[in-house]
């Protein structure tokens, strides 16, 4: 497949790769993977580790710190390398993956034995895989909790194909959507990893969404190449999909087979039409809410760091993409909601499941391995355990003793964990203790096969068969200390202290005995003999055969899970599912939430809610408790307008309703006493101030973007929560633009919104628009101080309070002091200023109001003083040029003006 490299592969700085002739047989090899492979460093085998060499070296040792060295010269000049060992490679490639490399892994394909036998310069070695952050399947470069996406893009005007694939896993969807959609679905999706066209991977506008992206040309006839990957004449068999989502599947389908070196691993059918059903909402929604991540990318102070009970990793990830995509559907929605209240009823029922699930298996990510063969005794294990622990929860919910029926989700889980297939065989086959890796011997339990019970017992017979030669050739060569071991090479050798080696090839003894000289160290020598050869030769091939018979079984049972892979998949789908209500149970429980009732109007009422993500940081630092509150928007006050002090808790409770919604539309109870909410099918949140530099966007440009983005895309089933629209320019500019979107909010788009500022002006349009209603945070003055009190309230703030915050946040006293000075004077003169005047423009400015005790303006003086009918025209028209001067000179109030 062609590809182009990787855009955030960090390959500036690094030195042209040099010309591969003149190279010896390995670093032949070496150039031969680099130049299939150019943006990929190359993990090349030598013996016990895995080396890099030239520019790759150099970048490699930059980000594993380690020491960069030199092996050997290549026309001329110092062949830069640094090393990892083998067995140890992994959490190499967990550290390289994240820093955005991709890897090469340049394998050994022969013993040293296999190559002398045909008589080759050096070992033979290929490229097994390309390792890539979208497309890794061992544990140690993966997020357990999180699935790790490939999502590959195809546009087609102004469309554009996706689709997702999990390699981990096996998931796989596609969706056509619109161009501009796309920063939302990434954002949703977060990928691990991009595969685009070139073409769409040059465009500028694009570029700074796309994060890490693999470049990748579209293949010819998209359909035929994805059905024949499935083993199908026809994709109509798995839905109805676009052109765009076919080459797009295609794409990502054929990226995959390219960095597995050909081997495809199980995969899902795609599902068509991914997003829908879904609630929409848009990157920076998703940005503002901190929904799978907070602002500074923890997983703790996020809403899944709060709500998450989860006791498996498959169960957390599906909690993940629950909460990333929540429905849009009452019907679904509910079926969730009656699982979870199911199991907060039945608490014995809701303790056996989580106690079965603990610790349960990822079986999913197991099978991707074994799919793959790529796989370790313990994915054998997982499918053996985690089928186990399946079917003791089907047990679990066949007899909920004393319990009404099961809901629909729990009885189509529990017909799914029923099924057992390969567990009783594994459960046979398996050793009690499994060693890491199949290559160390000892997976398969003994009785399970009887030649290779055979095999393992003429292998380990010969621990008597050496004690009893060792004691044989002591005696015969006349060394009481003569040790006989193991030598990777050269096989079981006798080794002798240097002196009696010396003793022995002077006066060796006869045949069969006769001592055959195969090293000398600095302390000792090592010898073999006829005897002795005869036995290594027996042991290695007893051992050989051995291992031989038991890779075979291996592959049997690896063979038994992938026949069975759909049941399989479908069990760990249904350990994940049973594990995210029986967590949302827990919580709930725990917690006092509520369920929350779905109604098909656009109501949103909830009463004594809370912030799931406040409160819970609020718990882990035991601090106060926190303050609940309503909010009611329903037909006849579906607009809220939210004002009150910075630091009163505005931002939290605009946060805490959007995250109620998301919480309930995933199929979790909320954290109310009660609710009534009408299904959302948008939610945006403007919530905070930030810019993008990178993109030449000022705060303000990002303010205004995003306003411009629900204005354009919201409904009337859509829930909007803004702060602040408009704080970012001039006075009056940001409050004629509030004021106009508070407008169209009410009069166009007729949503429900909390729309939060600081324009006390706007809470006048209470009397204008009859489905506005105001409400404060509430706040007491005590003792010269505020006390905020971080509740809601009908009507409107009296003021700001900023500058009593100024002073809470240790603005000099000086500065506070002139700042009340300043404010007293700029009420002042805008006392009189009435921007709900009848006049036109909205903002005209009123007739200026002059204060009874002060001097009248001089221009007003020298026209009272005029007697219109005593002035000839000439002395009329000086009069004129009189007053026009005054006018120029003085303004129409005077100096003071």
């Amino acid at each position: 497949m062609e590809q182009n490299r990787s855009q955030d592969t960090p390959r500036e700085g690094r030195a042209p790769i040099p010309r591969a002739d003149g190279a010896t047989p390995a670093m032949a090899q070496w150039f031969v993977a680099k130049a299939a492979h150019p943006d990929a460093l190359v993990f090349f085998r030598m013996g016990d580790f895995f080396e890099m060499f030239f520019s790759d070296a150099e970048a490699a040792s930059e980000a594993l710190d380690i020491a960069l060295t030199y092996r050997g010269e290549h026309r001329g000049q110092p062949i830069a390398m640094c090393g990892v060992p083998a067995h140890a490679v992994d959490s190499y490639l967990a550290r390289l993956i994240r820093r955005g490399f991709r890897v090469a892994i340049c394998d050994q394909m022969e013993t040293p034995e296999e190559a002398k036998r045909r008589k080759a310069p050096t070992i033979r070695r290929e490229v097994v895989r390309v390792v890539t952050p979208g497309t890794v399947t061992e544990e140690a470069l993966l997020d357990a909790s999180r699935p790790a996406w490939l999502l590959a893009l195809a546009p087609d005007g102004a469309r554009i194909g996706a689709a997702w694939l999990d390699v981990s896993t096996g998931a796989f969807q596609t969706e056509a959507l619109p161009l501009a959609a796309l920063p939302a679905l990434l954002a949703r999706l977060d990928p691990a990893e991009v595969v685009a066209p070139e073409a769409l991977a040059g465009d500028p506008a694009l570029a700074p969404v796309l994060g890490l992206l693999a470049v990748a040309a579209p293949s010819s006839d998209p359909g035929a190449r994805l059905a024949d990957a499935y083993g199908v004449a026809t994709l109509e068999g798995f839905g109805v999909f676009s052109g765009p989502e076919i080459a797009a599947a295609t794409m990502a389908v054929d990226y995959v087979r390219a960095t597995q070196a050909g081997v495809l691993p199980r995969l899902s059918p795609p599902a068509p039409q991914g997003g829908r059903g879904l609630l929409q909402m848009d990157a920076a929604t998703r940005r503002s809410l901190e929904i799978l991540k907070g602002e500074r990318g923890g997983a703790k102070d996020c809403l899944l760091g709060a709500v998450d009970r989860t006791v498996t990793a498959a169960g957390a990830r599906e909690l993940a993409a629950r909460l990333s995509a929540p429905l849009a559907d009452a019907e679904a929605i509910a079926a969730r909601h009656d699982a979870v209240g199911f199991l907060i009823d039945a608490a014995a029922l809701r303790g056996a499941m989580r106690a079965a699930l603990k610790g349960a298996p990822d079986m999913a990510r197991a099978l991707a391995r074994l799919s793959l063969d790529r796989f370790a005794p313990r994915d054998l294990a997982a499918i053996r355990d985690g089928l186990a622990r399946a079917g003791a929860i089907a047990a679990a919910l066949a007899d909920p003793a004393g319990m009404p029926p099961l809901p629909s989700l729990l009885r189509e889980a529990a017909s799914a964990l029923e099924w057992q297939g390969p567990q009783p065989e594994l459960a046979r086959a398996l050793a009690e203790t499994l060693p890491a890796r199949l290559e160390d011997g000892g997976l398969v339990a003994p009785g399970y096969d009887g030649e290779l019970d055979a095999l393992r017992r003429l292998r380990d017979d010969a621990r008597g068969a050496i004690a009893a030669l060792q004691m044989e050739l002591a005696q015969a060569w006349g060394v009481a200390s003569l040790k006989i071991k193991h030598h990777q090479q050269f096989g079981y050798l006798a080794e002798l202290p240097l002196a009696a080696g010396e003793t022995l090839l002077r006066k060796p003894p006869a045949a069969p005995h006769a001592p055959i000289h195969r090293q000398t160290m600095a302390n000792a020598m090592r010898f073999t003999c006829t005897a002795l050869a005869e036995l290594d030769r027996k042991l290695s091939e007893a051992g050989d055969r051995a291992r031989q018979r038991e890779r075979r079984i291996a592959q049997h049972l690896r063979k038994l899970c992938l026949d069975a892979a759909g049941p399989v998949a479908a069990s760990a789908q249904a350990l994940a599912e049973c594990d995210v209500h029986a967590g949302a149970a827990e919580i709930a429980a725990a917690g006092a939430w509520c369920r929350p009732e779905l109604g098909a109007r656009a109501e949103f009422a909830v009463t004594a809610a809370r912030h799931p993500v406040v409160e819970a940081a609020l718990a882990r630092a035991r601090g106060p408790a926190f303050v609940p509150n309503d909010c009611d928007l329903s037909a006849g006050r579906r607009l809220c307008l939210l004002t009150g002090p910075n630091m009163a808790g505005k931002s939290t409770y605009l946060r805490q309703n959007a995250l109620l919604v998301i919480l309930a539309q995933a199929g979790l109870f909320i954290p109310a006493e009660h609710a009534v909410l009408g299904i959302v099918d948008r939610l945006f949140s403007r919530v905070g101030a930030s810019d993008d530099l990178a993109g030449g966007r000022s705060t303000f440009m990002v303010e205004m973007a995003e306003t411009a983005a629900i204005l354009n895309q919201a409904t009337d089933r859509s829930l909007v929560v803004l702060d602040e629209v408009g704080r970012g320019t001039a006075t009056w500019d940001g409050l004629a633009i509030a004021w106009a979107v508070l407008e169209a909010l009410h009069d166009r788009i007729r949503c429900r919104a909390i729309f939060a500022t600081h324009f006390h002006e706007l809470t006048a349009l209470a009397g204008k628009l009859p489905e506005l209603a105001p409400a404060t945070m509430q706040v007491r003055e005590w003792r010269g101080s505020v006390v905020f009190q971080h509740s809601v309230a009908p009507g409107a703030a009296e003021k700001s309070w900023g500058l009593h915050v100024a002073r809470l946040a240790g603005v000099p006293r000086g500065v506070v002091t002139r700042a009340e000075a300043v404010l007293k004077a700029l009420e002042e003169r805008a006392r009189g200023l009435d921007p709900l005047s009848d006049e036109l423009p909205l903002f005209a400015r009123p007739a200026p109001v002059r204060q009874p005790d002060a001097a009248p303006p001089p221009v007003l003086e020298a026209l009272a003083a005029i007697d219109p009918d005593a002035l000839s025209p000439r002395e009329a028209q000086e009069a004129l040029y009189r007053l026009k001067t005054l006018l120029q000179r003085e303004g129409p109030l005077g100096p003071a003006a």
